[in-house]
């Protein structure tokens, strides 16, 4: 029987999932775009993500589960102030703060209704529980960051992860649009010359749990 790890605040995870039975979970740019869209909903006010990468299959997440005093409600989260931005000047008391599992599962849910309706299909889409492996050194982290980027090479669909669109290695190494925590994830690498370094390196760590075929 598969042990579940519980998602605790502050913690590094390796969140992955594919679809049951192998079903299709991306089938065309709208499938990719749209649960990207719903990740941003649901996750970003619980986690950081540090690297994901989308397969038609499976996918990859590495997230930090923020602390429980930096969580807020949501609906001072989905607060914006008149330039759009979040406005978390306001401090509600007594609302409920979002629970990081049931995050994951709303995301799930609400990609999954929406994907049977498109497709016209029943039933359930990603296998469950999804799995979650705790993230708890250096040389883990940076291994899974490559993993996790290198994941379409593994897997066949392209030559080089630069050009894979589907992955956060494009916004990493771009010039413009780089994630908030940006100097965060490249800090673990030291720069940026050495992150690039380091994935263009075979540093794939082999354990068995990090492969979904």
């Amino acid at each position: 029987m598969q042990t579940i790890v519980a998602l605790e605040y502050g913690r590094y995870y390796h969140i992955y999932n594919r679809g049951i039975n192998g079903t299709s979970l991306f089938k065309e740019k709208e499938n990719y775009e749209y649960f990207l869209m719903l990740y941003d909903k649901y996750i970003s006010c619980i986690a950081e993500t540090y690297a994901w990468c989308l397969m038609p299959n499976h996918f990859h997440l590495l997230i930090q589960i923020k602390e429980e005093k930096d969580i807020l409600p949501l609906e001072i989260y989905n607060t914006k102030d008149k330039e759009g931005k979040k406005d978390i000047s306001r401090r509600m008391i007594n609302e409920k703060k979002p629970v990081p599992y049931r995050q994951f599962s709303h995301l799930f849910n609400s990609y999954a209704q929406a994907f049977n309706k498109r497709e016209n299909r029943h039933g359930g889409l990603f296998e469950t529980p999804f799995h979650r492996i705790e993230v708890t050194s250096q040389s883990y982290f940076k291994h899974l960051v490559y993993y996790i980027h290198n994941n379409p090479v593994h897997h066949g669909f392209v030559q080089d992860m630069i050009q894979y669109p589907w992955s956060s290695f494009l916004t990493l190494i771009s010039v413009s649009n780089k994630p908030s925590n940006y100097e965060k994830i490249i800090g673990w690498f030291n720069n940026k010359q050495e992150f690039i370094t380091y994935h263009s390196n075979n540093n794939s760590i082999n354990i068995p749990d990090l492969f979904i075929e």
